[in-house]
């Protein structure tokens, strides 16, 4: 099989996202500061370590359908859909909520391409779904550190 046009560019946007994200990830791990530091920092060291992995197993997907991956930091840069992370020391807080907003939106790019990849080649897709899975679990798992025990939440109908 050869990739779309299609394809090839809603990969690259997940490739993109991904290389952000470990990025993003070591940025953050270097330089936090703060309450719970060390729990973070190891923390970080897994989501960096599951971007990376994503991130060549997306590049490799594209390699097997005859795309090219582009991962040069100027394309990784202008393509990202992650909000910017800032430069200098973070405290652990604000580190987790920018790591989650940085989560929540690299799912959210695998989410907006999911059905037009599914459509093509529902194996890319069941790579998405792993990682999507994944990468939920990171955001809520760090997410929690910052949660309010009355944080509105869904619970299931016991009626």
């Amino acid at each position: 099989m050869k990739a779309s046009p299609t394809l090839t560019n809603n990969m690259q946007a997940v490739l993109a996202d991904l290389i952000e994200l470990h990025i993003q990830g070591k940025q953050a791990h270097w330089n936090i500061v703060g309450t719970n530091f060390r729990d973070l920092h190891l923390q970080l060291d897994e989501i960096v370590d599951a971007a990376r992995l994503f991130a060549d197993d997306i590049a490799e997907r594209m390699r097997a359908l005859h795309a090219l991956p582009d991962g040069r930091s100027a394309t990784v840069a202008k393509a990202t859909n992650l909000p910017a992370f800032p430069e200098g020391l973070i405290n652990t807080k604000d580190a987790i909520d920018r790591i989650v907003a940085a989560l929540e939106a690299a799912v959210g790019t695998m989410r907006k391409v999911h059905d037009e990849v599914d459509e093509e080649d529902p194996t890319t897709a069941d790579l998405l779904h792993t990682f999507i899975e994944k990468l939920e679990q990171f955001a809520w798992m760090t997410g929690a550190e910052n949660m309010k025990a009355s944080a509105s939440v869904t619970q299931p109908d016991t009626k």
